[in-house]
């Protein structure tokens, strides 16, 4: 008889688990709170334009390929992936824009000519993190990358440079402040400075001229739709609009989960894509004081706002455009897919994101309103205009309304993977308080990349199946 696994979430973790567990024989149920899979990853249309919903912006292909890979399928055969040749630009007040492209050489020239010296130490800081991405990088394929490393002779020496926050890496690359503070934009996203950011952020700039950065035909969410279809044929069985209120446990081990409703599933194991904290807190009562502290204590991401607009204007420039106010204020961030997917273009109109991320403490001490009024306060800035053009705002999300329509805990996306917490260890892909509980998702991997997201999915499934077997 097939051994019953419950997944409780329909985003990247939560599919992946399910197909990879549902190709070793177990039969999977995924318990979804929306009427849509791919939480975050996901799509929405207003007005006819379709948008990629959540924070996502970049995709990191050779991630991608090992989980797809991981799971028996060719990647090309299911995605058509645009390669971005000119990715962003980071503008602040009183300085030269700093602009990025797919190409290092045209990059580093167009450093040189507004820094000169520049153009080599940022040729020399990209050979150097892509040696050390290359070497550290079958730790993101394991589920407990410490013993990975000592079984790696030759991920010792880069050590060092994960016990670094991003900051003090950045420092030692003599690189000239604007282009550092543009390196770091990604800190920003994540509502943290770059001192206390970990050093592999600066792996960004290594992928983007190695590898390449890439957007999907048809956007983001066409990722998670891919993979309903392989689970969906491979026998997983989706129930949506199916909240989970409650692990069941008998013994020290999960043997279900009650629902909203009442009714319970039994189960001979459960896979959380929800969050990995709320997970513990919420919906296990067996998770020990002491560590409910320590995870309540943990720092959280805010989603940040977000303007969904539409706009007549033909995309020029870059893909994605920075602007730093200066200061502590964070970045905010235009979205134009038009530049990749020209298809993306409705009629007369093409889809436009204006985001802004904001610290988890602000948008918490704002509430709703206050939540509102920096939303406001940021659409009402006149730097991304000149970009866009004429536009018409088509739907609006605050952090509150990210909890709710998105079934995020407390409002957040995960927790901060600060340099702290990565060398701590991030949350493992099986629970150490009960048996027979795993966790899939951002909580427990380094970042908020969807690949990352994908491969957290198939090493919670994995982990699974070594326990049962």
């Amino acid at each position: 008889m097939k051994k019953r696994v419950v997944v409780i979430g329909a985003g990247m973790g939560g599919l992946t688990a399910s197909i990879a567990l549902s190709q070793r024989g177990f039969d999977v149920c995924v318990l979804e709170a929306r009427s849509e899979s791919g939480g975050l990853a996901s799509a929405c249309v207003f007005d006819g334009l379709r948008f990629d919903a959540g924070p996502y912006i970049l995709l990191d292909r050779p991630g991608l390929e090992w989980a797809f890979a991981s799971l028996g399928e060719d990647l090309n055969a299911h995605l058509e992936l645009r390669r971005i040749d000119d990715i962003y630009d980071v503008a602040s007040p009183g300085q030269p824009p700093v602009h990025f492209r797919a190409s290092l050489e045209e990059t580093a020239a167009g450093f040189e000519r507004q820094w000169p010296g520049s153009g080599k130490k940022y040729e020399r800081f990209i050979q150097r993190t892509a040696r050390t991405y290359r070497a550290l990088e079958p730790m993101l394929h394991a589920s407990n990358p410490r013993i990975e490393i000592l079984k790696r002779p030759g991920a010792w020496p880069h050590v060092p440079f994960l016990s670094k926050p991003l900051g003090a890496v950045l420092a030692e690359s003599g690189l000239p402040e604007p282009i550092a503070n543009a390196i770091s934009i990604w800190t920003h996203v994540a509502g943290q400075s770059p001192q206390k950011a970990p050093s592999p952020l600066a792996f960004v700039p290594a992928l983007i001229h190695t590898v390449g950065a890439f957007y999907p035909r048809n956007g983001i969410g066409e990722i998670p739709r891919v993979l309903v279809a392989l689970a969906q044929r491979r026998g997983v069985e989706f129930r949506y609009q199916t909240r989970v209120r409650t692990l069941l446990c008998k013994n020290g081990k999960v043997c279900g989960v009650e629902l909203a409703t009442g009714q319970t599933l039994s189960a001979d194991a459960v896979v959380s894509n929800y969050s990995g904290i709320g997970t513990h807190l919420e919906m296990l009562a067996e998770t020990p004081a002491p560590v409910r502290e320590k995870l309540a204590a943990l720092p959280l991401q805010s989603p940040g706002v977000c303007a969904y607009l539409a706009t007549a204007d033909r995309a020029s420039g870059p893909y994605l455009r920075f602007f730093l106010p200066g200061g502590d204020v964070l970045c905010r961030l235009l979205i134009r897919p038009e530049v990749v997917a020209p298809e993306c273009r409705i009629g007369a109109e093409a889809p436009v994101r204006l985001l802004a991320p904001m610290r988890y403490d602000d948008a918490e001490a704002g509430g709703e309103s206050g939540q509102a009024r920096f939303l406001a306060d940021v659409f009402a800035e006149t730097w991304w205009r000149d970009s866009v053009g004429a536009s018409r705002v088509l739907a609006t999300r605050i952090p509150a309304e990210w909890g709710a329509q998105f079934n995020l805990y407390r409002q957040s996306m995960n927790p901060v993977m600060t340099a702290a917490f990565m060398r701590a260890g991030r949350l493992p892909h099986r629970s150490p308080h009960v048996r027979g509980l795993y966790l899939s998702g951002s909580s427990t991997h380094p970042g908020q990349w969807v690949s990352f997201c994908a491969i957290s999915g198939i090493l919670a499934a994995q982990r699974l199946q070594r326990d049962i077997e």
